[in-house]
């Protein structure tokens, strides 16, 4: 298997991780008072958001030639980056309600 695909690979794994931990957000909200639920399902909202364009980031690593992924790479590592925090804060915000 050659570099782009384990670096696909990877990135997929994480994404799946992330979405999984949307899942318990949304469990979480199903259980919240009115107002945090309001709160809640807004960075739902945002972190599917989020999660969609990581999926197709993934897809356009995924149709790029070997000498182009590089390049590809640094968008989806700057999508990454950016999800990471957003389910971060979100976990982390939504543990006090």
């Amino acid at each position: 298997m050659n570099e782009k695909e384990l670096y696909k690979q990877k990135r997929q794994v994480q994404l799946d991780e992330w979405s999984a931990e949307l899942q318990k957000l949304k469990a979480k909200a199903s259980e919240a008072s009115a107002e945090a639920k309001i709160e809640i399902n807004k960075e739902i909202e945002s972190l599917e958001r989020k999660i969609d364009e990581g999926q197709d980031k993934l897809a356009e690593l995924a149709h790029a030639s070997e000498d182009a992924w590089e390049s590809i790479k640094d968008g989806v590592e700057s999508a990454w980056d950016s999800m990471r925090s957003a389910i971060s804060d979100a976990t982390s915000k939504f543990r006090k309600h």
